[in-house]
Formats: C-alpha cells, sequence, structure tokens
C-alpha cells in the first residue's frame, strides 16, 4: 500500500473526503518525520515506537570487491519498535478487535453507619369494651 492507497483508505473508514484523508496523512506523516529529526520518541500505544539510535562508525566490506575495506561513518538511524498487537497481527494475519475501555471504577463511598430499625413496638393493650348500662 503506498501513500495515496493509504489516504484513500483512511477517507472511507474516518468519513473524511479524499482531500482531506491526503492533507492528514500529510501532517501525520510530516509531524511524525519533524519529531524524528529533533530525537524525540514517539510511542503509539498497541501499534509501536518510533525512535533514533547512534550507530558507530566501523569498518565494511565493499560488496563489489570482497578484498577491499571501506570505512562507514558514525550515523544516527531511525529506530521502530512493534507494539503486541501490531505483532500478533502480523503473525496470525488477524487483526485483534478493540476492547471497550474499561469502566472506571468509582471511588468505594464512606460508610455510612448502619440505619437503627426502630425498636419493635409492644402491641397496645386492648382496653375493656364499655359496660352497657
Amino acid at each position: 500500500m503506498n501513500k495515496s492507497e493509504f489516504a484513500k483508505a483512511l477517507a472511507a473508514r474516518a468519513d473524511l473526503t479524499g482531500v482531506q484523508a491526503q492533507k492528514v496523512t500529510e501532517e501525520f506523516l510530516g509531524l511524525l518525520t519533524e519529531s524524528i529529526a529533533k530525537g524525540d520518541r514517539i510511542a503509539f500505544l498497541g501499534f509501536g515506537t518510533f525512535s533514533t539510535a547512534k550507530r558507530a562508525a566501523r569498518t565494511g566490506v565493499n560488496p563489489r570487491n570482497p578484498g577491499q575495506k571501506v570505512k562507514i561513518p558514525a550515523r544516527t538511524v531511525v529506530k521502530f519498535t512493534a507494539g503486541a498487537p501490531l505483532k500478533a497481527a502480523a503473525n496470525t494475519g488477524k487483526v485483534a478487535k478493540k476492547a471497550a475501555p474499561a469502566a472506571k471504577k468509582a471511588a468505594p463511598a464512606a460508610k455510612k453507619p448502619a440505619a437503627k430499625k426502630p425498636a419493635a413496638r409492644k402491641p397496645a393493650a386492648k382496653k375493656p369494651a364499655a359496660k352497657k348500662k
């Protein structure tokens, strides 16, 4: 998939126009490039992490003339470390469904003292019936 195909797929999924999706793709890649150029580490939870690393100078071999030694200068390289869900998707060919966000547990309410039950009333004493005269 190239950049324009990616933008088209993004437009279809995110309900954007092709122009909007192209602009989002360009801005995303531009921001990623600027951040890497500054030496920042960019981490996308569940996807992976972009970072930079220093490579020391070393001596290599010219592949066209294996007897010739070549000095390779020190440089900064871009590293990408895939996250666990991305690794799993690459190995199984299936994308894991997004889990529903876990509901935040409410802080336990301060326990209120149990309401006291009213004391059981004694049944009212029956009054003797009035005498007839």
